[in-house]
């Protein structure tokens, strides 16, 4: 596909100009506007458009080009995309796409698909297609590329040069070329920059780094992404468990698990899928959420079973039944500040079983003191504003105990779904709500009924 030139024309307008040309029957320049974007902006166009004007504009994309686009689409629209295309044309966008977007997009078929797709591909595709599934899912070898070009290490640089000129392109995002042995066997690398900047006469052994760090093959993807934040890398070999050379991953792929790993904490912040369609269907977009607001309903009806409890203390006092709520939405706050702040942690690997004890002592006394302050502030608030000083004390009082459980269970929580292999940035904020809820209204009113009856 023609790489576009940026103009002052916004995606927005774009998706109007598109809308308007399909409105007036003008299909022959929608198609020619399609192909001369790019790849990247084509799959913009389509994730932002509703689901009739994008079906028509995915019938107007040239069949070379959806190999391209596919790459660029968020995961459920892919995959509804796909189940809508035909084996053989599956097997044509598959021609060209880099191994670990074939194997995503082959995982996803079932399994009647999957086998007549194979059988429609060279055996050169295919050959490599299986060569990712053997590797699981999320894992380095899933995302690696196997385009690597090797380097001998007692070969001239002279004769490297002449090579990389018949060769006549490199693979893309290509920084450094791999240095192995007769058993291809990972030695070290060798920068581009070096490889230009060199004498001639010099052998690879002799501007090669030895020490080059390689991706093991069944490393998380996650792990891989910090790698290459930490170290600010271009692209990384991936070896096998004899240091083999197995391929590569580059920059592109870490960006879009970076991408993945974000949203995937946003949205799960509120109970959705990461790859949730934002004009999909109404029907399935609708059952998506209600599992989680079943959930939250459960949790809803928990804590109103504590206010029930107390149905006599409210009944008597009723500026109680004000200011009940002040305790938990307090309390819900500080909690997810801290929920948030463990969450990501978690997600760029600094928290482990070395700190988790002495972070969770941290949080706790954070909750402590923050509860010690904002307890005083509303003692006096509700004293000037009510002239009762004992419902003042009582408030504070079970603001000091949410707040500082709040700082506990927003450390302590997503840590203990992460050993039980639940996800904390979807379960944590729920279960985090729950527990300031019912303890916040417990307190409030357990003390209140203490006290005043």
């Amino acid at each position: 596909m023609p790489i576009e030139v940026l103009d002052s024309e916004t995606t927005d307008q774009r998706l109007n100009r598109l809308t308007r040309a399909l409105g007036s029957g003008m299909f022959v320049h929608v198609r020619n506007m399609l192909h001369d974007m790019a790849a990247s902006d084509v799959a913009f166009i389509l994730e932002s458009s509703p689901p009739r004007t994008r079906q028509v504009l995915w019938q107007l994309i040239d069949l070379d080009h959806t190999g391209e686009i596919l790459d660029e689409l968020g995961e459920e629209l892919k995959d509804n995309l796909i189940k809508q295309m035909t084996p053989e044309r599956v097997a044509k966008a598959a021609q060209g796409m880099d191994t670990d977007d074939l194997a995503y997009i082959l995982r996803s078929l079932p399994d009647s698909i999957f086998n007549k797709v194979l059988q429609s591909m060279s055996s050169q595709d295919r050959t490599r297609v299986e060569q990712a599934l053997s590797y699981p899912e999320d894992t380095a070898g899933s995302i690696m590329n196997t385009d690597t070009v090797t380097l001998r290490p007692d070969v001239n640089i002279d004769v490297i040069l002449r090579y990389l000129r018949i060769r006549g392109e490199l693979p893309e995002a290509t920084d450094t070329l791999y240095v192995v042995d007769k058993r291809d066997n990972l030695l070290g690398g060798v920068r581009i920059s070096d490889l230009l900047t060199c004498n001639p006469g010099a052998s690879v052994r002799d501007i090669m780094a030895p020490d080059l760090e390689g991706i093991p093959v069944g490393m998380n993807d996650s792990e891989v992404a910090q790698l290459f934040e930490r170290h600010d890398w271009l692209s990384a070999p991936v070896i096998g468990a004899d240091n083999q050379l197995l391929g590569r991953i580059t920059i592109d792929d870490v960006v879009d698990i970076i991408r993945e790993d974000a949203e995937h904490s946003m949205m799960g912040m509120a109970g959705m899928d990461e790859d949730s369609d934002t004009f999909g269907p109404v029907l399935k977009s609708t059952l998506q959420r209600s599992l989680w607001l079943s959930i939250n309903l459960f949790a809803a009806l928990l804590a109103a079973s504590v206010s029930n409890m107390f149905e006599g203390t409210l009944e008597q006092f009723a500026t109680i039944a004000i200011l009940m709520t002040i305790v938990p939405s307090m309390g819900g706050v500080a909690g997810n500040q801290t929920l948030a702040l463990v969450v990501r942690g978690i997600a760029l690997g600094q928290i482990g079983q070395s700190n988790s004890r002495w972070l969770i002592g941290k949080e706790l006394a954070i909750g402590f003191l923050n509860g010690l302050l904002w307890s005083v502030l509303i003692f006096a608030a509700v004293w000037l504003w009510k002239g009762d000083i004992a419902l003042g004390a009582l408030i504070g009082g079970a603001m000091l105990i949410n707040m500082t459980v709040a700082g506990f269970a927003g450390a302590s929580i997503p840590l203990l779904l992460k050993k039980m292999n639940i996800d904390p940035a979807l379960a944590g904020g729920m279960v985090l709500t729950t527990v300031t809820d019912v303890i916040g209204l417990f307190a409030f009113l357990g003390l209140a009924t203490f006290f005043l009856l």
